[in-house]
């Protein structure tokens, strides 16, 4: 073991299971709520709706703009 790397925190992850669990949907929750609760948390940079490109090029150009706008928004 490489004696510079230094270990910080102890969570632990949580087990991965069949059967469903409440506590775990009552976590989820809990994050969706405080993504929900951040400044962009309930924007989205991308009007709705179904896009078809001919190339890569383009709809990567597309998203570009989105974004750039969306952010352009934020700033205001």
């Amino acid at each position: 073991m490489n004696k510079n790397r230094k270990h910080v925190g102890n969570r632990k992850l949580p087990e991965i299971s069949i059967t469903s669990s409440g506590e775990l949907l009552r976590r989820g929750c809990e994050v969706n709520d405080a993504l929900h609760s951040l400044p962009t948390g309930g924007t989205t940079y991308f009007p709705k709706g179904v896009y078809r490109y001919k190339t890569f090029e383009q709809a990567n150009q597309h998203w570009i703009s989105c974004l750039v706008k969306g952010m352009a928004q934020i700033k205001k």
